[in-house]
């Protein structure tokens, strides 16, 4: 039996999957972090979260490297870790200094780092040759005008070191710019509590369908498990609306996707990591939209199981340890599998989603979920604000997406003003 330390975790599935993979694996975990009652809010009550199933709970400032680190030592003295893990980007960095500074496997600390650091990560795959947009580095609101004369206008614009989509806004004029960057420049800490770079990334428009590649490296070696493919609304802002697995994709364009993606875990130097790459298909070829060096999100990881049967979180937990993942394929009995999230279009609080029961009992239906009543909402401009989702399989062709579509069509969220 090995024993992890999770440095944090995200609230939603992966604060979930990640426990229950450590648990399938046999082995046990410590949780590491500042706030605990982060993860109890967020657990429905009555029930205990699955953090909680961890051998021991540390409280430590997760947010301080050079406190944790001793902290960290001191742990592994008495308790003896295996192996560090965690789900959250903003910990990313931190779990591996920790796993080098135990020895332990992992990534390479700068590594993790470019790979979270949105302009670190388009400097180096544009060194390498990796096709993304063109782009610019903005310390200010000048820079960003000039800067966007210059790559010229639709832009994207976003921060470096956020995720979830918060604060990417599409920008067509100077007007639009002005709105996006004090936007962002308005959002100077980070929902843990880290100071944020206070720099913008600006990149021009990539036109065509997005899609993701999930990828296991393992001893300098990458593999593809699949590529998910990627809906998005929302305008100016880009909220992910659903996916499917596997994308229904050209061969030539899967084949130019996988290939991207591969090469972009390689130039930044990721090993020892699952990773969620996504990827522009655009009319002059693939392009990097960004690098994840961790499990997709937004339950992709369980639309890869439920087709595939690989387990993307086990994985994880595995090269945590320094074992080969187990990336076998095994007969599920479903061709496609695909999510779709109910989206807010308006605020105010939810009083409940009528058509639940009767979408549960729909054919092929994987899961549902919903936000429970008295959920205060607004208008998504992100993929942190659903009010639920849809999980449907299709066991004979590439179907799910129009049969999530549907049943997502059936529920009605009531949301009223008060």
């Amino acid at each position: 039996m090995a024993h992890l330390l999770m440095v944090e975790s995200w609230v939603g599935s992966m604060s979930r999957l990640l426990p229950r993979a450590v648990r399938e694996g046999g082995h046990e975990f410590t949780f590491l972090t500042r706030d605990l009652h982060h993860y109890l809010r967020a657990a429905p009550e009555g029930v205990g979260h699955p953090l909680l199933a961890a051998r021991h709970v540390l409280t430590a400032d997760t947010n301080d490297a050079e406190l944790l680190l001793p902290f960290a030592e001191r742990a592994h003295a008495s308790l003896r870790f295996d192996g560090v893990i965690t789900s959250c980007d903003y910990y990313l960095p931190v779990a591996a200094r920790i796993a080098a500074a135990l020895n332990l496997p992992g990534p390479t600390p700068e590594a993790v780092v470019n790979a979270c650091r949105k302009d670190a990560t388009r400097r180096i795959l544009a060194e390498a040759g990796v096709p993304g947009p063109r782009f610019a580095v903005c310390g200010d609101h000048e820079e960003a005008v000039r800067a966007a004369r210059e790559i010229g206008f639709p832009l994207v614009l976003k921060p470096v070191d956020l995720c979830a989509g918060m604060l990417v806004r599409r920008v067509d004029d100077e007007t639009g710019l002005a709105d996006a960057h004090r936007a962002l420049m308005d959002f100077p800490v980070n929902a843990r509590g880290q100071a944020r770079a206070p720099v913008a990334l600006l990149e021009e428009l990539m036109h065509g369908p997005e899609v993701s590649v999930e990828t296991v490296t393992f001893a300098g070696r990458t593999e593809v498990v699949g590529v998910t493919d990627k809906t998005t609304g929302g305008a100016p802002a880009f909220v992910e609306t659903g996916h499917m697995f596997p994308a229904a994709l050209t061969e030539q364009d899967e084949r130019a996707a996988r290939e991207t993606a591969v090469r972009a875990v390689e130039a930044l130097g990721l090993d020892a990591v699952v990773a969620h790459t996504e990827v522009k298909l655009t009319p002059d070829g693939p392009r990097v939209v960004e690098v994840n060096p961790r499990p997709a999100g937004n339950r992709i990881t369980e639309l890869v199981r439920h087709v595939t049967g690989i387990d993307l979180a086990a994985a994880c937990v595995s090269v945590a340890l320094g074992h080969a993942p187990d990336l076998r394929p095994r007969a599920t009995g479903l061709h496609s599998a695909a999510i779709g999230f109910l989206v807010p279009g308006a605020a105010g609080v939810l009083e409940g989603v009528d058509g639940v029961d009767e979408v549960g009992e729909g054919d092929g239906v994987l899961e549902i979920g919903v936000a429970t009543p008295g959920t205060r909402v607004g208008v998504a401009s992100d993929n942190n604000e659903y009010l639920g989702h849809v999980m449907a399989g299709d066991p004979d062709g590439p179907g799910a997406r129009a049969d999530v579509e549907a049943l997502l069509a059936r529920l009605r969220p009531q949301v009223v003003n008060r």
